[in-house]
Protein backbone atom coordinates (compact mmCIF):
# COMPACT_ATOMS: atom_id res chain seq x y z
CA UNK A 1 0.00 0.00 0.00
CA UNK A 2 1.15 3.28 -1.08
CA UNK A 3 1.76 6.15 1.42
CA UNK A 4 -0.52 8.50 0.40
CA UNK A 5 -3.31 6.10 0.09
CA UNK A 6 -2.46 4.83 3.53
CA UNK A 7 -2.85 8.44 4.83
CA UNK A 8 -6.11 8.37 4.62
CA UNK A 9 -6.69 6.01 7.27
CA UNK A 10 -5.27 8.46 9.79
CA UNK A 11 -6.87 11.81 11.19
CA UNK A 12 -4.09 13.90 10.86
CA UNK A 13 -3.94 17.77 11.94
CA UNK A 14 -0.92 18.48 9.53
CA UNK A 15 1.23 16.49 6.67
CA UNK A 16 3.87 18.40 5.74
CA UNK A 17 7.18 17.13 3.96
CA UNK A 18 7.56 14.33 1.43
CA UNK A 19 4.62 12.03 0.90
CA UNK A 20 6.65 9.60 -1.35
CA UNK A 21 4.53 7.44 -3.32
CA UNK A 22 6.14 4.40 -2.42
CA UNK A 23 4.82 1.36 -0.80
CA UNK A 24 5.05 0.88 3.04
CA UNK A 25 7.03 -1.81 4.32
CA UNK A 26 5.75 -1.65 7.93
CA UNK A 27 3.98 0.07 10.49
CA UNK A 28 6.53 0.41 13.95
CA UNK A 29 6.65 1.82 17.18
CA UNK A 30 10.32 0.48 18.01
CA UNK A 31 12.97 2.55 16.14
CA UNK A 32 14.83 -0.48 16.57
CA UNK A 33 12.67 -2.77 14.23
CA UNK A 34 12.51 0.12 11.93
CA UNK A 35 13.19 -0.85 7.76
CA UNK A 36 13.68 0.42 5.05
CA UNK A 37 10.30 2.59 3.61
CA UNK A 38 8.65 1.74 7.49
CA UNK A 39 6.14 4.59 8.77
CA UNK A 40 7.37 5.20 12.65
CA UNK A 41 5.08 6.41 15.14
CA UNK A 42 6.27 7.74 18.37
CA UNK A 43 4.49 6.77 21.33
CA UNK A 44 4.97 8.25 24.91
CA UNK A 45 5.22 5.21 26.72
CA UNK A 46 5.76 4.27 30.44
CA UNK A 47 9.40 4.12 30.17
CA UNK A 48 10.24 5.83 27.18
CA UNK A 49 9.16 8.17 25.11
CA UNK A 50 9.13 7.21 20.88
CA UNK A 51 9.69 11.01 19.83
CA UNK A 52 13.48 10.91 21.68
CA UNK A 53 13.88 7.61 18.42
CA UNK A 54 13.04 9.90 15.36
CA UNK A 55 15.84 10.38 14.29
CA UNK A 56 16.67 7.01 14.56
CA UNK A 57 14.19 6.01 12.58
CA UNK A 58 14.65 8.18 9.71
CA UNK A 59 18.43 7.28 9.74
CA UNK A 60 16.97 3.24 9.49
CA UNK A 61 14.62 4.15 6.79
CA UNK A 62 11.43 5.62 7.60
CA UNK A 63 9.84 7.49 5.35
CA UNK A 64 7.35 9.01 7.72
CA UNK A 65 6.95 10.10 10.88
CA UNK A 66 3.84 10.16 13.34
CA UNK A 67 4.42 12.22 16.57
CA UNK A 68 1.87 14.38 18.70
CA UNK A 69 4.91 16.49 19.47
CA UNK A 70 5.27 18.98 17.11
CA UNK A 71 8.55 20.71 18.93
CA UNK A 72 10.62 17.98 19.38
CA UNK A 73 12.40 17.69 15.83
CA UNK A 74 12.78 20.94 13.43
CA UNK A 75 10.87 20.67 10.11
CA UNK A 76 13.79 21.34 8.38
CA UNK A 77 15.12 18.25 9.24
CA UNK A 78 12.56 16.18 7.29
CA UNK A 79 12.36 18.41 4.63
CA UNK A 80 16.14 17.77 4.52
CA UNK A 81 15.73 14.05 4.45
CA UNK A 82 12.75 13.60 2.59
CA UNK A 83 10.55 12.45 5.27
CA UNK A 84 6.61 12.92 5.53
CA UNK A 85 5.82 14.53 9.35
CA UNK A 86 2.25 13.53 10.28
CA UNK A 87 1.52 15.54 13.19
CA UNK A 88 -1.71 13.99 15.31
CA UNK A 89 -3.73 14.74 18.62
CA UNK A 90 -2.88 11.03 19.56
CA UNK A 91 -0.12 8.66 18.50
CA UNK A 92 -1.74 5.88 20.14
CA UNK A 93 -4.75 6.38 18.15
CA UNK A 94 -2.54 6.84 15.11
CA UNK A 95 -0.89 3.76 15.24
CA UNK A 96 -4.07 1.82 15.68
CA UNK A 97 -5.74 3.46 13.01
CA UNK A 98 -2.83 3.16 10.35
CA UNK A 99 -2.51 -0.31 11.57
CA UNK A 100 -5.83 -1.01 10.70
CA UNK A 101 -5.23 0.71 7.47
CA UNK A 102 -2.01 -1.51 6.49
CA UNK A 103 -3.81 -4.86 7.18
CA UNK A 104 -6.55 -4.31 5.41
CA UNK A 105 -8.88 -3.49 8.26
CA UNK A 106 -9.18 -7.08 9.41
CA UNK A 107 -12.04 -7.36 11.87
CA UNK A 108 -14.20 -6.31 9.09
CA UNK A 109 -14.03 -10.05 7.41
CA UNK A 110 -13.62 -11.51 10.75
CA UNK A 111 -16.33 -12.31 13.48
CA UNK A 112 -14.13 -11.33 16.67
CA UNK A 113 -15.17 -12.03 20.13
CA UNK A 114 -13.96 -10.00 22.78
CA UNK A 115 -13.45 -11.03 26.64
CA UNK A 116 -12.70 -9.29 29.88
CA UNK A 117 -12.56 -9.31 33.00
CA UNK A 118 -9.76 -9.80 36.22
CA UNK A 119 -10.19 -13.81 36.43
CA UNK A 120 -11.95 -16.04 33.77
CA UNK A 121 -10.47 -14.58 30.32
CA UNK A 122 -8.51 -17.26 29.23
CA UNK A 123 -10.61 -20.54 30.27
CA UNK A 124 -13.97 -18.51 28.98
CA UNK A 125 -11.55 -17.77 25.42
CA UNK A 126 -10.64 -21.52 25.32
CA UNK A 127 -14.19 -22.52 25.91
CA UNK A 128 -15.04 -20.33 22.99
CA UNK A 129 -12.65 -20.78 20.72
CA UNK A 130 -13.61 -24.54 21.39
CA UNK A 131 -17.31 -24.38 20.87
CA UNK A 132 -16.48 -22.69 17.46
CA UNK A 133 -14.40 -25.74 16.15
CA UNK A 134 -16.57 -27.95 16.93
CA UNK A 135 -18.89 -26.67 14.88
CA UNK A 136 -16.60 -27.19 11.86
CA UNK A 137 -15.82 -23.24 11.59
CA UNK A 138 -11.96 -22.36 11.85
CA UNK A 139 -10.61 -19.50 14.80
CA UNK A 140 -7.63 -17.88 16.15
CA UNK A 141 -6.97 -17.15 19.77
CA UNK A 142 -5.48 -14.10 21.21
CA UNK A 143 -4.86 -14.29 25.05
CA UNK A 144 -2.59 -15.18 28.22
CA UNK A 145 -1.17 -18.07 27.50
CA UNK A 146 -0.51 -18.40 23.37
CA UNK A 147 -1.67 -16.67 20.39
CA UNK A 148 -3.17 -19.05 18.00
CA UNK A 149 -3.69 -19.26 14.17
CA UNK A 150 -6.28 -21.90 13.69
CA UNK A 151 -3.65 -25.01 15.32
CA UNK A 152 -0.43 -22.88 15.12
CA UNK A 153 1.20 -21.53 18.26
CA UNK A 154 2.55 -18.37 18.73
CA UNK A 155 3.61 -17.37 22.19
CA UNK A 156 2.16 -14.49 23.64
CA UNK A 157 4.17 -11.91 25.97
CA UNK A 158 1.09 -9.33 26.35
CA UNK A 159 -2.48 -10.33 27.14
CA UNK A 160 -3.45 -8.24 24.19
CA UNK A 161 -0.26 -7.03 21.45
CA UNK A 162 -0.25 -3.65 20.48
CA UNK A 163 -2.19 -2.22 17.41
CA UNK A 164 0.43 -3.40 14.77
CA UNK A 165 0.59 -6.72 16.26
CA UNK A 166 -2.57 -7.16 16.47
CA UNK A 167 -3.90 -5.71 13.37
CA UNK A 168 -1.12 -8.15 11.65
CA UNK A 169 -2.02 -11.27 14.01
CA UNK A 170 -5.33 -10.44 12.59
CA UNK A 171 -4.83 -10.45 9.28
CA UNK A 172 -3.51 -13.71 9.14
CA UNK A 173 -5.80 -15.36 10.45
CA UNK A 174 -8.20 -14.41 7.51
CA UNK A 175 -4.96 -15.38 5.05
CA UNK A 176 -5.25 -18.93 6.67
CA UNK A 177 -8.75 -19.07 6.33
CA UNK A 178 -10.24 -18.19 10.11
CA UNK A 179 -14.06 -17.00 10.08
CA UNK A 180 -13.83 -15.92 14.24
CA UNK A 181 -10.92 -14.98 16.44
CA UNK A 182 -11.51 -14.97 20.52
CA UNK A 183 -9.43 -12.32 22.27
CA UNK A 184 -8.78 -11.28 25.63
CA UNK A 185 -9.06 -7.93 26.19
CA UNK A 186 -7.15 -6.44 28.87
CA UNK A 187 -7.63 -3.24 30.43
CA UNK A 188 -3.64 -1.79 29.74
CA UNK A 189 -4.59 -2.47 25.81
CA UNK A 190 -8.10 -0.22 26.67
CA UNK A 191 -6.42 2.67 27.93
CA UNK A 192 -3.36 2.53 25.74
CA UNK A 193 -5.97 2.26 22.84
CA UNK A 194 -4.26 -1.29 21.33
CA UNK A 195 -7.72 -2.30 20.92
CA UNK A 196 -8.69 0.83 19.04
CA UNK A 197 -11.32 0.88 15.95
CA UNK A 198 -11.52 -3.53 16.22
CA UNK A 199 -14.94 -4.22 14.93
CA UNK A 200 -16.45 -7.03 18.22
CA UNK A 201 -18.84 -9.18 17.16
CA UNK A 202 -19.53 -10.24 20.63
CA UNK A 203 -18.45 -9.10 24.36
CA UNK A 204 -18.02 -10.91 27.49
CA UNK A 205 -17.40 -8.95 31.36
CA UNK A 206 -16.98 -11.68 33.68
CA UNK A 207 -15.71 -10.05 37.21
CA UNK A 208 -14.00 -7.21 38.68
CA UNK A 209 -11.61 -7.47 41.71
CA UNK A 210 -8.70 -5.61 43.08
CA UNK A 211 -5.90 -6.10 40.21
CA UNK A 212 -3.45 -3.90 38.36
CA UNK A 213 -3.66 -1.18 40.79
CA UNK A 214 -0.11 -0.23 40.48
CA UNK A 215 -1.10 1.17 36.92
CA UNK A 216 -4.56 2.12 37.48
CA UNK A 217 -4.20 3.32 40.47
CA UNK A 218 -7.96 3.19 41.95
CA UNK A 219 -10.50 0.52 41.70
CA UNK A 220 -12.87 3.12 39.82
CA UNK A 221 -10.06 3.92 37.77
CA UNK A 222 -9.63 0.06 36.53
CA UNK A 223 -13.63 -0.64 36.06
CA UNK A 224 -13.66 2.70 33.55
CA UNK A 225 -10.54 1.12 31.63
CA UNK A 226 -12.94 -2.38 31.17
CA UNK A 227 -16.08 -0.06 30.60
CA UNK A 228 -14.30 1.05 27.26
CA UNK A 229 -15.19 -2.21 25.79
CA UNK A 230 -18.50 -2.15 26.06
CA UNK A 231 -19.31 1.68 25.39
CA UNK A 232 -17.60 1.74 22.32
CA UNK A 233 -19.64 -1.05 20.61
CA UNK A 234 -21.52 -1.17 17.69
CA UNK A 235 -25.29 -1.67 18.41
CA UNK A 236 -25.40 -4.62 15.62
CA UNK A 237 -22.88 -6.59 18.73
CA UNK A 238 -24.08 -8.08 21.65
CA UNK A 239 -22.74 -7.59 24.93
CA UNK A 240 -22.80 -10.29 27.96
CA UNK A 241 -21.77 -9.87 31.73
CA UNK A 242 -21.89 -11.84 34.91
CA UNK A 243 -24.56 -10.19 36.55
CA UNK A 244 -24.04 -11.29 40.06
CA UNK A 245 -21.18 -9.26 39.66
CA UNK A 246 -21.31 -5.67 41.31
CA UNK A 247 -19.73 -4.05 38.54
CA UNK A 248 -21.80 -6.24 36.10
CA UNK A 249 -24.94 -4.19 35.02
CA UNK A 250 -22.92 -1.16 35.38
CA UNK A 251 -20.55 -1.99 32.25
CA UNK A 252 -23.28 -2.45 30.39
CA UNK A 253 -25.37 0.28 31.02
CA UNK A 254 -23.89 2.77 28.16
CA UNK A 255 -23.21 0.45 25.40
CA UNK A 256 -25.06 0.23 22.08
CA UNK A 257 -25.07 -3.40 21.82
CA UNK A 258 -27.75 -5.92 22.39
CA UNK A 259 -27.40 -7.02 26.36
CA UNK A 260 -27.45 -10.38 28.21
CA UNK A 261 -26.52 -11.47 31.09
CA UNK A 262 -25.53 -14.81 32.78
CA UNK A 263 -25.14 -15.99 36.28
CA UNK A 264 -27.01 -17.27 39.40
CA UNK A 265 -29.78 -14.72 39.68
CA UNK A 266 -32.84 -16.39 38.73
CA UNK A 267 -33.41 -13.03 36.42
CA UNK A 268 -30.34 -13.74 34.45
CA UNK A 269 -30.93 -14.97 30.40
CA UNK A 270 -28.86 -17.84 31.29
CA UNK A 271 -29.47 -18.59 34.50
CA UNK A 272 -26.77 -20.79 36.28
CA UNK A 273 -27.91 -23.41 38.73
CA UNK A 274 -27.46 -27.03 40.47
CA UNK A 275 -23.52 -26.56 40.42
CA UNK A 276 -21.20 -29.66 41.54
CA UNK A 277 -17.88 -30.25 41.54
CA UNK A 278 -14.87 -32.77 42.14
CA UNK A 279 -11.36 -33.20 41.36
CA UNK A 280 -12.86 -34.96 38.17
CA UNK A 281 -14.75 -32.08 36.98
CA UNK A 282 -17.77 -29.59 37.04
CA UNK A 283 -21.55 -30.23 36.55
CA UNK A 284 -24.27 -27.83 36.63
CA UNK A 285 -27.66 -27.06 34.20
CA UNK A 286 -28.04 -23.36 32.26
CA UNK A 287 -31.19 -22.69 31.53
CA UNK A 288 -32.07 -20.39 28.47
CA UNK A 289 -35.68 -18.91 26.79
CA UNK A 290 -37.20 -22.15 28.89
CA UNK A 291 -34.94 -24.55 28.10
CA UNK A 292 -32.70 -26.00 30.88
CA UNK A 293 -29.34 -28.10 29.66
CA UNK A 294 -27.15 -30.21 31.76
CA UNK A 295 -23.29 -29.23 31.14
CA UNK A 296 -20.21 -31.11 32.48
CA UNK A 297 -16.71 -30.44 31.73
CA UNK A 298 -13.53 -31.25 33.00
CA UNK A 299 -12.41 -27.97 34.27
CA UNK A 300 -13.16 -28.20 38.36
CA UNK A 301 -14.69 -25.45 40.23
CA UNK A 302 -17.75 -22.99 40.37
CA UNK A 303 -16.02 -20.63 39.25
CA UNK A 304 -15.35 -22.80 36.11
CA UNK A 305 -19.12 -23.44 35.66
CA UNK A 306 -19.23 -19.52 35.39
CA UNK A 307 -16.19 -19.63 32.43
CA UNK A 308 -18.40 -22.22 30.67
CA UNK A 309 -21.93 -20.48 31.46
CA UNK A 310 -20.23 -17.46 29.50
CA UNK A 311 -18.89 -19.93 27.18
CA UNK A 312 -22.20 -21.38 26.42
CA UNK A 313 -24.40 -18.24 26.05
CA UNK A 314 -21.71 -16.41 23.78
CA UNK A 315 -21.83 -19.65 21.52
CA UNK A 316 -25.76 -19.41 21.20
CA UNK A 317 -25.49 -15.27 20.83
CA UNK A 318 -23.57 -15.87 17.96
CA UNK A 319 -25.51 -18.59 15.89
CA UNK A 320 -24.94 -21.79 16.91
CA UNK A 321 -26.45 -24.54 17.60
CA UNK A 322 -27.07 -25.99 21.11
CA UNK A 323 -25.80 -29.55 20.19
CA UNK A 324 -22.00 -28.05 19.44
CA UNK A 325 -22.07 -25.78 22.39
CA UNK A 326 -22.31 -28.20 24.71
CA UNK A 327 -19.99 -30.55 22.98
CA UNK A 328 -17.63 -27.65 22.84
CA UNK A 329 -18.25 -27.06 26.36
CA UNK A 330 -17.33 -31.18 27.49
CA UNK A 331 -14.35 -31.46 24.93
CA UNK A 332 -12.95 -28.52 25.89
CA UNK A 333 -9.65 -29.84 27.65
CA UNK A 334 -7.48 -28.37 30.81
CA UNK A 335 -6.19 -24.93 30.16
CA UNK A 336 -2.36 -24.90 31.01
CA UNK A 337 -2.21 -23.72 34.72
CA UNK A 338 -5.86 -22.94 35.70
CA UNK A 339 -6.57 -24.96 38.47
CA UNK A 340 -4.63 -28.12 36.62
CA UNK A 341 -4.63 -31.28 38.62
CA UNK A 342 -0.84 -32.97 38.83
CA UNK A 343 0.03 -36.21 40.97
CA UNK A 344 -2.15 -39.02 42.03
CA UNK A 345 -2.46 -40.04 45.63
CA UNK A 346 -0.49 -36.41 46.92
CA UNK A 347 -1.95 -33.73 44.36
CA UNK A 348 -0.78 -30.08 43.61
CA UNK A 349 -2.99 -27.93 41.59
CA UNK A 350 -1.19 -25.36 39.64
CA UNK A 351 -3.05 -22.33 39.48
CA UNK A 352 -2.76 -18.93 37.93
CA UNK A 353 -4.22 -17.29 41.07
CA UNK A 354 -2.37 -13.96 41.58
CA UNK A 355 -4.95 -12.02 42.92
CA UNK A 356 -6.83 -11.71 46.42
CA UNK A 357 -10.17 -12.89 45.00
CA UNK A 358 -8.73 -15.88 42.43
CA UNK A 359 -6.35 -16.79 45.45
CA UNK A 360 -9.78 -16.85 47.75
CA UNK A 361 -11.49 -18.79 45.26
CA UNK A 362 -9.10 -21.81 44.60
CA UNK A 363 -8.53 -22.47 48.41
CA UNK A 364 -12.38 -22.54 48.98
CA UNK A 365 -13.25 -24.78 46.20
CA UNK A 366 -10.66 -26.69 47.10
CA UNK A 367 -11.70 -26.70 51.32
CA UNK A 368 -15.13 -28.02 49.14
CA UNK A 369 -13.73 -30.69 47.46
CA UNK A 370 -11.17 -32.53 49.66
CA UNK A 371 -12.38 -33.89 52.91
CA UNK A 372 -12.11 -32.08 56.07
CA UNK A 373 -9.14 -34.19 57.72
CA UNK A 374 -7.01 -33.55 54.27
CA UNK A 375 -4.65 -30.64 55.10
CA UNK A 376 -4.19 -28.40 52.59
CA UNK A 377 -0.36 -26.42 51.53
CA UNK A 378 -0.19 -23.31 49.97
CA UNK A 379 2.83 -22.09 47.96
CA UNK A 380 2.57 -18.73 46.59
CA UNK A 381 4.33 -15.39 46.50
CA UNK A 382 3.08 -11.90 44.89
CA UNK A 383 4.80 -10.54 41.39
CA UNK A 384 7.43 -7.29 42.31
CA UNK A 385 6.57 -4.08 40.50
CA UNK A 386 2.81 -4.48 40.14
CA UNK A 387 -0.02 -3.86 42.59
CA UNK A 388 1.30 -3.62 46.45
CA UNK A 389 -1.95 -3.29 48.02
CA UNK A 390 -3.03 -7.08 47.09
CA UNK A 391 0.20 -8.74 49.10
CA UNK A 392 -1.44 -8.39 52.76
CA UNK A 393 -4.36 -9.47 51.30
CA UNK A 394 -3.21 -12.87 49.84
CA UNK A 395 -1.10 -13.30 52.57
CA UNK A 396 -4.40 -13.11 55.44
CA UNK A 397 -6.33 -15.47 52.74
CA UNK A 398 -3.65 -18.04 52.44
CA UNK A 399 -3.02 -18.59 55.97
CA UNK A 400 -6.67 -18.74 57.10
CA UNK A 401 -7.62 -21.00 54.19
CA UNK A 402 -4.69 -23.18 54.34
CA UNK A 403 -3.22 -26.13 56.78
CA UNK A 404 -0.13 -24.00 56.38
CA UNK A 405 1.48 -21.48 54.00
CA UNK A 406 4.69 -21.00 52.13
CA UNK A 407 5.46 -17.20 51.67
CA UNK A 408 7.81 -17.85 48.35
CA UNK A 409 8.74 -15.48 45.36
CA UNK A 410 7.01 -15.23 42.33
CA UNK A 411 8.82 -12.75 39.31
CA UNK A 412 9.98 -10.10 41.82
CA UNK A 413 11.14 -8.34 38.80
CA UNK A 414 13.27 -5.56 40.18
CA UNK A 415 12.18 -5.66 43.31
CA UNK A 416 14.01 -7.01 46.30
CA UNK A 417 12.10 -10.04 46.81
CA UNK A 418 12.19 -10.04 50.55
CA UNK A 419 10.84 -6.83 50.28
CA UNK A 420 8.10 -8.28 48.62
CA UNK A 421 7.25 -10.85 50.83
CA UNK A 422 7.48 -8.32 53.94
CA UNK A 423 4.53 -7.02 52.34
CA UNK A 424 2.77 -10.38 52.23
CA UNK A 425 3.80 -11.12 55.64
CA UNK A 426 2.03 -7.88 57.04
CA UNK A 427 -1.55 -9.44 56.27
CA UNK A 428 -0.99 -12.57 58.46
CA UNK A 429 -1.80 -12.63 62.27
CA UNK A 430 -1.54 -16.46 61.68
CA UNK A 431 1.30 -18.58 62.66
CA UNK A 432 1.09 -21.36 60.30
CA UNK A 433 3.04 -19.89 57.65
CA UNK A 434 7.11 -20.51 56.64
CA UNK A 435 8.98 -17.97 54.38
CA UNK A 436 11.46 -20.11 51.76
CA UNK A 437 12.76 -17.36 49.18
CA UNK A 438 13.65 -20.14 46.67
CA UNK A 439 10.28 -20.98 45.00
CA UNK A 440 11.72 -24.49 43.97
CA UNK A 441 12.90 -25.59 47.28
CA UNK A 442 9.19 -24.06 49.08
CA UNK A 443 7.71 -26.30 46.60
CA UNK A 444 9.71 -28.98 47.18
CA UNK A 445 9.48 -28.35 51.03
CA UNK A 446 5.60 -28.36 50.63
CA UNK A 447 5.60 -31.50 49.09
CA UNK A 448 8.16 -33.83 50.61
CA UNK A 449 7.32 -32.79 54.63
CA UNK A 450 3.50 -32.80 53.66
CA UNK A 451 0.79 -35.40 54.08
CA UNK A 452 0.90 -38.52 51.98
CA UNK A 453 -3.23 -37.37 51.36
CA UNK A 454 -2.50 -33.65 51.46
CA UNK A 455 -3.05 -31.30 48.55
CA UNK A 456 -0.79 -28.30 47.69
CA UNK A 457 -1.91 -25.51 45.87
CA UNK A 458 0.96 -23.68 44.13
CA UNK A 459 -0.36 -20.52 43.35
CA UNK A 460 0.51 -17.65 41.46
CA UNK A 461 2.25 -18.46 38.14
CA UNK A 462 0.30 -20.87 36.41
CA UNK A 463 1.21 -22.19 32.72
CA UNK A 464 4.22 -19.01 33.15
CA UNK A 465 7.27 -21.03 32.42
CA UNK A 466 10.03 -18.70 33.62
CA UNK A 467 10.47 -16.35 36.74
CA UNK A 468 11.70 -13.15 36.09
CA UNK A 469 14.71 -11.55 38.51
CA UNK A 470 16.43 -8.25 38.01
CA UNK A 471 14.89 -8.24 34.47
CA UNK A 472 16.38 -11.71 33.59
CA UNK A 473 13.89 -14.36 32.90
CA UNK A 474 15.47 -17.99 33.41
CA UNK A 475 13.33 -21.06 32.81
CA UNK A 476 10.76 -22.11 35.93
CA UNK A 477 7.69 -24.53 35.64
CA UNK A 478 5.50 -24.69 38.90
CA UNK A 479 3.77 -27.77 36.90
CA UNK A 480 7.55 -29.10 36.26
CA UNK A 481 8.63 -28.51 39.77
CA UNK A 482 5.66 -30.23 41.32
CA UNK A 483 5.45 -33.75 39.29
CA UNK A 484 10.24 -33.77 39.96
CA UNK A 485 9.26 -34.01 43.91
CA UNK A 486 5.57 -35.63 43.70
Amino acid sequence: MELVQLLNSVNAIQVMGEVQRKDVSAIVYDSRKVIKSSVFVAIKGEKFDGHKFILDAINSGAIAVVLEDNEVIPDEIFIHRSVAKILVKDSRIALAELSRGFYKDPTSNLKLVGITGTNGKTTTSFFVKNIIETAGRKTGLLGTIVNMIADKKIDARLTTPESNDLNNLLMEMINDGCEYAVMEVSSHSLVQKRVYGLDYKATVFTNLTVDHLDFHLTLENYFSAKKILFDNLSDDAVALYNTDDSYGKEIVKDTRAKVFSYGKSEDADFFLSNIKFDLDGTRFNITYNGNTYKLSTRLIGEFNAYNAAAAFATGILIGFDVEDVIKGIESTKQVPGRFEVVGNRKKAIIDYSHTPDSLEKALITLKGIVDSKKPIYTVFGCGGNRDKTKRPVMGKIATQLSTKAYVTSDNPRNEDPFAIIDDIVKGISAKNYEIIENREEAIRKAIITSEDDAVILIAGKGHEEYQDVKGVRSHFSDKEMALKYL
